[in-house]
């Protein structure tokens, strides 16, 4: 029998963070072997349990959710980070980006693009909301000079996810070049430690 994929889940809203481990927990190859309310937690519980994803809430309390992933990215190499909000602002995208994060979602996702997002971040590729993606690049490739002017906004490393938008194609192309499916920006390249 194949091993479950143990994800570790950090919000601070108790209905979701229940909710989200109930359903996880009732899903074929998949097991929740840690349940966080706030970052400082999640910390401590991610070296703990050392889970293969952990889902982290962007907001929450003590330690918020991006240095707390940031923390777990730098003990838990191996632990692949999916982080969540309710808000789909570009400074919080990018910020994961930067941290080593493998995806970001919207919490309104449904749950079948979670399930699948946990998954595909699992595998080593990247996943991430769509709508914020094509917010970034279109303000991008609106810059005719993104090398120069984009080092504000980004850095040389995410450079690697956004480098299709710099060549202007249709938005249909640039959607399959990107592999685009269910609202999610799936890029099939691995995160890694190394930069």
């Amino acid at each position: 029998m194949a091993e479950k994929i143990r994800v570790l889940v950090a919000d601070d809203h108790p209905a979701f963070r229940e909710g989200l481990c109930h359903l996880l927990d009732k899903e074929v190859g998949m097991e929740v072997v840690a349940a966080a309310r706030d970052g400082e937690e999640a910390v401590r519980l991610a070296k703990d349990t050392q889970p293969d994803v952990a889902i982290i809430d962007v907001v929450m309390p003590k330690v918020n959710g991006i240095k707390a992933a940031e923390q777990i990215h730098a003990a838990c190499q191996k632990t692949a980070i999916l982080m969540v909000s309710a808000f789909d602002y570009k400074s919080y995208l990018v910020a994961s980006l930067r941290l080593g994060a493998a995806g970001y979602l919207l919490k309104n996702a449904p749950v079948s693009e979670l399930i699948a997002a946990i998954r595909m971040v699992y595998n080593g590729e990247a996943v991430f909301n769509l709508k914020t993606m094509v917010d970034i690049l279109a303000q991008i490739t609106a810059n005719n000079s993104i090398q120069r002017k984009s080092s504000d906004l980004i850095h040389e490393r995410e450079l690697e996810v956004l480098k299709l938008g710099q060549k202007e194609q249709p938005t249909k192309r640039l959607a399959e070049s990107l592999v685009l499916a269910s609202g999610l920006f799936r890029a099939t390249w691995s995160i890694s430690s190394e930069s």
